[in-house]
């Protein structure tokens, strides 16, 4: 056994890195840990020496305090990593392997799992179908913002890269797998991206610039990214986007002036419920704001997909019934317009096989589109303050050393 460091929420706007249990092969209690989870015994497990682990926007949520998360939670959820130790029920992951690792944990077993919907599964969490690592209210499961982490499961949820050494030269790209690559095609092909379509973005964080990529991967012929950063507009437009500053009007207007036309094929959400406003009302937060600029500008009979969270708990939020989630959406006009829904989070074993082949192959260069840039675990904190102001990076942290950082 060795020692073990990792990310730790310590109250609103603060994250400290500290010494952390090794993993074993077994649920301990700790801050979010369901009572029904303690004692669970993970023998399908694999513990992973962690190659890299992103910070993500969903981990920001928390942070900043607004979501419910306790203190004492060691964040993280984008890993990926080298199998250093098994459970005695692991039959097919092997010591040594290279490998992506689901955000979403799933037990394989489930009748969702079993169509293919992990972010329900009904078997890892007792609060509620689907579960995450290092996330509020998602059964307790370790965060992997460290230097070892325990998944469950492992024959199951591990993704293994074929060849380690091509991994390697592609490991800022392949790291994206865990989350925000699938995350951002989710949320394209639930909009109904396709061959030719228009589509609009909500979002140039690294979410909505993944979606973009994956906008283009799909063969959309004009991608549109809407945010009020200046610096994540020009990393949109680095890949071939169009973009709009919704600082200066409505997304309607301001797709009007790309397309002649106010409206799009597709739309996807990739702020969620932090959203503010637009044109006159920017800076102002709004939550369901982007929910509505989508119905907007989508066309009648348009999908709308939602990759952004939502959340039942927001403490912070601006009024009472957004601190519960209830938020004012125009479904009127979504109904009048004949639009689809698609929320919740992304099934990403349904996506990363065959996005890692993307990757291997040349098809996308997904670090480059976010602007990956790692750096090592014990900067996590500052990662934390500049990806919170608006940088447009996709931090990468390197707990190990495997990415040069240390």
């Amino acid at each position: 056994m060795t020692g073990n460091r990792g990310v730790v929420y310590q109250g609103a706007g603060r994250v400290s890195v500290e010494d952390i249990a090794y993993p074993e092969f077994e649920l301990k209690d700790g801050p979010g840990v369901n009572p029904d989870n303690v004692g669970r015994q993970v023998r399908h497990g694999a513990i992973l020496k962690v190659v890299a682990t992103n910070i993500c926007g969903s981990d920001q949520h928390m942070v900043r305090g607004r979501t419910t998360a306790p203190e004492g939670l060691v964040l993280g959820h984008e890993i990926t990593g080298e199998v250093v130790e098994t459970g005695p029920d692991v039959e097919f992951v092997k010591v040594g392997d290279l490998v992506s690792v689901p955000f979403n944990i799933s037990c394989g077993r489930c009748v969702n799992c079993k169509t293919r919907r992990t972010e329900i599964c009904l078997n890892v969490n007792p609060d509620r179908p689907g579960s995450a690592y290092g996330y509020v209210d998602m059964g307790g499961w370790v965060g992997g913002q460290a230097q070892y982490a325990l998944v469950p499961y492992a024959d199951w949820n591990l993704l293994k890269f074929p060849d380690r050494d091509q991994a390697m030269d592609k490991i800022l790209d392949l790291t994206m797998l865990s989350d925000i690559l699938p995350t951002g095609y989710h949320g394209c092909v639930t909009a109904g991206v396709t061959v030719g379509s228009t589509v609009y973005v909500a979002g140039a964080g690294p979410v909505g610039l993944a979606a973009a990529a994956s906008a283009q991967l799909l063969g959309a012929a004009v991608v549109i990214v809407g945010d009020s950063k200046k610096e994540r507009l020009a990393q949109a437009r680095e890949f071939g986007c169009e973009t709009i500053d919704i600082s200066e009007g409505t997304p309607g207007e301001l797709v009007e002036r790309i397309l002649g036309s106010p409206v799009v094929d597709s739309a996807v959400d990739a702020v969620g419920f932090e959203a503010h406003g637009s044109g006159k009302k920017a800076g102002q937060e709004a939550p369901a704001s982007v929910l509505n600029d989508a119905m907007d500008v989508t066309k009648a009979g348009g999908s709308i997909g939602i990759p952004g969270l939502y959340v039942t708990g927001d403490p912070g939020a601006a009024d009472e019934a957004a601190k519960e989630g209830s938020l004012s959406i125009r479904f009127g006009l979504g109904w009048s317009k004949s639009h689809a829904f698609f929320t919740g989070q992304c099934p990403v074993m349904k996506y990363h096989r065959e996005l890692m082949r993307a990757i291997l192959n040349d098809r996308i260069q997904i670090a480059k589109a976010v602007n990956a840039v790692a750096i090592p675990l014990e900067e996590a904190p500052e990662g934390y303050q500049s990806f919170d102001k608006g940088a447009a990076s996709k931090y990468v942290l390197d707990p190990n050393g495997y990415l040069g950082t240390g």
